[in-house]
Order: C-alpha cells, then sequence, then structure tokens
C-alpha cells in the first residue's frame, strides 16, 4: 500500500497563519503524525500472514481496508494543511509527490518480478501483459474486471494480484484533490465537509452490499465505486480534525470515553481479522465497513494525544515496518508465488511453514532495499536528481563500469519484452481441466438434465439397488458429482472405478450439489461422492441439504479440501462434523493424504497433477471400503493397480 508524503508527515511549504482562509483557527500541528506507521505495520502484518497462509487469521486481507482509511486521512491532512498554509493547493506538486512515492519500486518490482516468474513457473505468467498494462496505469482493478477474473479462484495465480488495492488508491490522489477543492470552495465548516466525506463513505459501502454477488464478489471487491468507504471515512476524520474542536476530542465526553473508544476499535478490529471469511457474504455486506469504522476510531485516538496505545505503535520495529510498509506490500505477493512453485511443500509440513519463513525474510530483505536506495532517493531528489545522480555515478566507474550497467539494463528491458509477448495464455492447469473437461463432454454428449451446466461422463444410469447393499461398490455403482478437481482427477478416477459416472465442471460450488442430485432422482447410484468447495468453501446448509436429498440408504463420501487458503482446516472440520452421526457418510481425507508427499499437485497448489490424481482416486476409494467395512463388518481387499 502507499503512503502518505514523507510517511504522511510533511506540513505545508509554509508556516500555517493563525487564521485559515475558511475561517477557522488551525492549531499549530506537529511536522510528523505519530503512531501512523505504527497502524501501518500491523496492517501490513496482517495481509502478510494472510496471504503466508495462517489458518488463523482468515480476515487478514482487512489490513488493505486499515490502509485505506489511513491514506484517505493522511492525504485530505495533507491537502487541508496545504491550503490553510499557502492558500491554494498545487495540484500538479501534489500529483509528482505521488508519482515520486509509487512509480519507482513498481519500475523495479514489475520486471524483477515477471523475469524471476520465467524462470520458476510459465504459470504465473498467464494475462502478464494486462497485468504489467494495469501496474503501468494504476488501473488493474479495472482492468481484472473487464477480463472477468475471480479474486477468488486460483487456478489461474496472478503475479500482480495484489496490484488491485494500488490502483484504487491511485485513482483516489488522482481524483479527491478536485472533489476535496470543489468542497472547501463550496463549503466552509469542516463538519458539513466531514459529513459530505461520511455520505460518500456510507454510499460506498451500501453499493457494495447491493451490488454484492456471493458466488462473484470480485465486482464489489476491485470496485472502486464499491470499495471507497475507508478512504473517505479517513477523509472525513480529517475533515474534523481540521476543525478547531479536533473532531470533538476538545470536549468531557471524549476524556472520559477515550481508552474505551480505543478498546472497543482494537476488539472489533482484531475480532474481525480473525473471524471475517473472504467466502461470507456478510464480509461484504458490513464486515469491510466496520473494520473501517474500527479503524478510523483507532486513527482518532492515536493522533489525538499520547497514551499507551501510541507508544506500542511508535516502538522502533513498528516504525521501520510501517515506512516500508508500501515496499512490503509491493514484493509480498511475487516473493509468495516464486518461493511457493520454486520450494513447493505439502502444506502444514515443517518444510512448508520454512519455505513461507523465507518468503517473509526474503519479502523484507528485498523491501529494504528498494527503499533505501530507490524509494527514498528519488523521494528525495526527484527523478531529475536522481538521473542526475546515476549518471554522476555511472561516469565515476569508467567507461568499461559504465558499459556493463547499461549492458544489463538493456539485457533485463529486452528479456522482460520477449517474455510478455511469448507469455502462455492459459496455465497447464487450466490445460488440463479444459482437455478432461472436453473429453467428458465427448463421452457423454447428452447429460442428464440438471439446474446447473455441467459436464457429465457416464455408462447407463444404475439405480441404487433395492434394500441397502454396503458391500465394496465397484465402479458403475459410483456417482461422483464435483468441481474442477473431479474434472483433473477424471483419468485416475476412470481407472481405479471402472465405468464410474461423472458429472464435475470447474468453478461449481456446494451449492450446485443439491440440485445435481435432485435431477438424478432415483437414478442416483447406490454410491455417491461428493466433491464441492474449491471456489467458496464448505457451505453446510448445501451439504445437509444435499446428504438429506441423497437419503440414507446410498453410501456417501465427502472429500476434504486442500488448497493456499486460510479457510481450509476450518472447511475440512466443517465437513467432518456434517459426516457426524451419519452412519451411511464417510470422508476421503485428501488434505491429509497430502502430508509428506511431494509432486502431487499442479503449479497452483490446489489441484492434483497427473500423479497427484491418482493418489486423490485412491483416497475416494479407500473411503469406500471403509465405509462398507464400517457397515457390513467385513474387510475389504483393494487390489493393488499400478500407475498407468
Amino acid at each position: 500500500m502507499s503512503t502518505a508524503e514523507a510517511q504522511g508527515t510533511r506540513p505545508g511549504p509554509h508556516p500555517a497563519p493563525s487564521t485559515a482562509p475558511d475561517g477557522s483557527h488551525p492549531r499549530p500541528r506537529p511536522t510528523r503524525l505519530p503512531g501512523l506507521d505504527g497502524l501501518r505495520a500491523l496492517a501490513i502484518a496482517a495481509v502478510l500472514l494472510f496471504h503466508l497462509d495462517a489458518t488463523w487469521l482468515p480476515g487478514g486481507f482487512l489490513g488493505v481496508d486499515v490502509f485505506f482509511v489511513v491514506s484517505g486521512f493522511l492525504i485530505t491532512t495533507l491537502l487541508l494543511r496545504e491550503r490553510a498554509a499557502t492558500g491554494r493547493i498545487d495540484l500538479r506538486g501534489f500529483w509528482t509527490r505521488r508519482a515520486r512515492r509509487l512509480l519507482p519500486a513498481l519500475l523495479v518490482l514489475v520486471p524483477s518480478s515477471v523475469l524471476l516468474a520465467r524462470l520458476t513457473e510459465g504459470d504465473l505468467l498467464v494475462g502478464i501483459e494486462r497485468q504489467v498494462l494495469g501496474a503501468a496505469t494504476f488501473t488493474s482493478n479495472w482492468l481484472e474486471i473487464a477480463a472477468g477474473s475471480d479474486y477468488f479462484e486460483s487456478t489461474a495465480p496472478q503475479l500482480f494480484m495484489n496490484l488491485w488495492s494500488l490502483a484504487v488508491e491511485e485513482q483516489f490522489y488522482l481524483l479527491w484533490p478536485l472533489a476535496l477543492l470543489a468542497l472547501v470552495t463550496a463549503v466552509r465548516r469542516p463538519e458539513v465537509r466531514a459529513a459530505v466525506a461520511l455520505a460518500a463513505a456510507v454510499a460506498s459501502a451500501l453499493l457494495m452490499a447491493l451490488r454484492l454477488d456471493p458466488d462473484s464478489p470480485t465486482r464489489v471487491y476491485f470496485g472502486t465505486d464499491t470499495h471507497l468507504a475507508g478512504l473517505m471515512l479517513g477523509a472525513a476524520l480529517a475533515f474534523a480534525w481540521a476543525a478547531p474542536h479536533r473532531a470533538w476530542t476538545a470536549t468531557a465526553t471524549w476524556e472520559r470515553h477515550r481508552r474505551t473508544v480505543a478498546g472497543v476499535a482494537l476488539a472489533v478490529l482484531g475480532g474481525l481479522i480473525v473471524t471475517a471469511s473472504e467466502t461470507s457474504a456478510w464480509t461484504f455486506r458490513g464486515g469491510i465497513a466496520l473494520a473501517s469504522l474500527a479503524t478510523t476510531a483507532l486513527v482518532l485516538v492515536v493522533v489525538e494525544r499520547p497514551g499507551r496505545l501510541r507508544a506500542v505503535l511508535e516502538l522502533p520495529a513498528a516504525r521501520w515496518v510501517g515506512a516500508r510498509s508500501y515496499g512490503i506490500y509491493l514484493w509480498h505477493w511475487p516473493v509468495v508465488l516464486v518461493v511457493a512453485q520454486d520450494m513447493p511443500e505439502a502444506r502444514g509440513s515443517t518444510a512448508y511453514v520454512l519455505t513461507r519463513l523465507w518468503a517473509l525474510v526474503v519479502t523484507l530483505a528485498v523491501a529494504d532495499l528498494s527503499y533505501r536506495f530507490v524509494e527514498v532517493p528519488v523521494r528525495r531528489r526527484g527523478f531529475a536528481g536522481t538521473a542526475r545522480e546515476a549518471l554522476r555515478r555511472l561516469r565515476a566507474l569508467g567507461t568499461r563500469g559504465a558499459r556493463v550497467i547499461w549492458g544489463v539494463i538493456a539485457v533485463v528491458t529486452v528479456a522482460t519484452l520477449v517474455v510478455l509477448l511469448t507469455a502462455p495464455d492459459r496455465t497447464s492447469t487450466e490445460e488440463l481441466i479444459r482437455a478432461n473437461e472436453a473429453a467428458l463432454t465427448r463421452q457423454d454428449p447428452a447429460p442428464a438434465p440438471s439446474t446447473a451446466p455441467s459436464t457429465t461422463a457416464s455408462t447407463a444410469a444404475e439405480p441404487a439397488a433395492a434394500g441397502q447393499d454396503w458391500s465394496m461398490p465397484e465402479g458403475r455403482e459410483v456417482d461422483v458429482l464435483g468441481d474442477s478437481m473431479v474434472v483433473a482427477s477424471s483419468h485416475a478416477l476412470r481407472y481405479y472405478l471402472p465405468k464410474v459416472r461423472m458429472d464435475a465442471r470447474s468453478n461449481r460450488r456446494w451449492s450446485a450439489a443439491g440440485g445435481l442430485v435432485d435431477a438424478r432422482g432415483d437414478g442416483l447410484r447406490r454410491a455417491v461422492v461428493l466433491a464441492f468447495g474449491t471456489n467458496a468453501g464448505t457451505d453446510a446448509a448445501a451439504v445437509r441439504r444435499s446428504l438429506d436429498a441423497i437419503g440414507p440408504d446410498r453410501m456417501v463420501v465427502l472429500v476434504t479440501l486442500h488448497g493456499p487458503f486460510s479457510r481450509i482446516d476450518a472447511d475440512n472440520t466443517e465437513l467432518r462434523d456434517l459426516a457426524q452421526g451419519r452412519e451411511n457418510v464417510a470422508v476421503a481425507d485428501w488434505d491429509a493424504a497430502l502430508d509428506g508427499t511431494r509432486g502431487q499437485l499442479q503449479p497452483d497448489g490446489i489441484h492434483p497433477s497427473l500423479t497427484g490424481a491418482h493418489l486423490y482416486a485412491k483416497t475416494i476409494r479407500a473411503a469406500l471400503a471403509e465405509l462398507s467395512e464400517r457397515r457390513t463388518g467385513k474387510p475389504v481387499t483393494l487390489k493393488a493397480l499400478p500407475l498407468p
């Protein structure tokens, strides 16, 4: 995330007059707003842990909204200070400072990440031309919306996925100074200005809630119009803070309740970070707005006066991280992806934890180098001054040294362009799923009716036999309903369960399962495998509905999930709980089957590789055998089949 000018601390170019042009009487301001670096440190820590797969922090992505509030407050405060000091706002100077702050690190990030991705995993380059264009124009969010990208679907990992929020902020930086100038010209009272900004925040939050598609929340999450609440809440606080009463803190009521406000705000924000889910509609229908409101309260408490909270946020470590938060945010996601591809490990293993720690160390190191040698020099000297200094140092190296440096720059530039021009259109996972879906369709061009589009491969439907037969089913007695995990494993499922019938399609969710079961009615086979949840997690109500529709007289297997999502453990626990008390239901623990293995997954860390598909199919077959043994009391011997 971006930070304000010189970490949001730069005052106007001249001392503030005793009376501002709008009639208010601004108090002397410190040259730095203390505690906000610490808030940025907390925000980037939450985002980092979320992307490093900390399952105990499912709402870590709300750190982005903490950044939004802080940025809205700082930028508005800077603009108001400048107008109070000079009677005007230098728009050109403001936008130039923003460019100095944002562009240098970005210009290093993009080619470096593109070349590293090419060396580690070509799948990371899918859609890279669009991503680079978005990075260069700060339009990543709208380009991804137009392309139909799904932020919450990971078949195609995006190297610069994190730049969507930078785009939202930069669009705010571009348009807000114009709106602010019009507002302060038309409205004299700071309280009214704050009310206008607050109304904009409420409107954006309502728009997010009303326009939300629970099955595809990317539009409202990425949209500047629908994700503006945090920035505008910060702006509203800045307007109120600029008033003589300093956001109504010069009152006895504030004095009595200041600590309570801080405690409640911390509890609300912390509670949301450890409980909110990116797959929950409530997150978008109030959760994000509530987190932004709690952050606004924390900002007010921190900047209003010294206290214990400010003292903690002013610790040297917090200030160090906060000062580098922009670079950390830029680099962390490409580093996580590259490290994950270079050192793929089973989730939950010791090696997996070590690779995540290594990604953290690399991120902090690169961000520090970027801060010291790229961001600070350009911010201090400007683009022209930095270029002159670079040329001076090149001349000091001599002709040979200068040629080497220019040669490296030329090679990197050409190599980056070549990679961009030759980037693949689809990931290897997408190619596999696409081919398997086509193969399934060819095997049954006229699938059974369903309430949702599907791809089906089947032999003639064989309904459950009369009575309750709990013996180990043959493949021709098994229905497999699911999402892209089934599609990716279809060849292995046919191998271990010959003549199995599959109805699977990528991007399917648990909400589709009940309709698929209902469409078959009595034609449902006596063993049913349900494999959903990759895209949106476990939907307990939908699982119960599906199990109830299948009934107690058929064998049912639920397949656990695996992937780089913080929700995985909770999803799998919920599946196991749903299976409890149902004697005809068993769990195929795909997640546990991957422990201690390597090479079983596609580069996305979710879908099985060619060999992993066989482990997936064997895990399902073993669950059917376990269920048969449990119900019949007779051991089942599974024939060992060699890999084809």
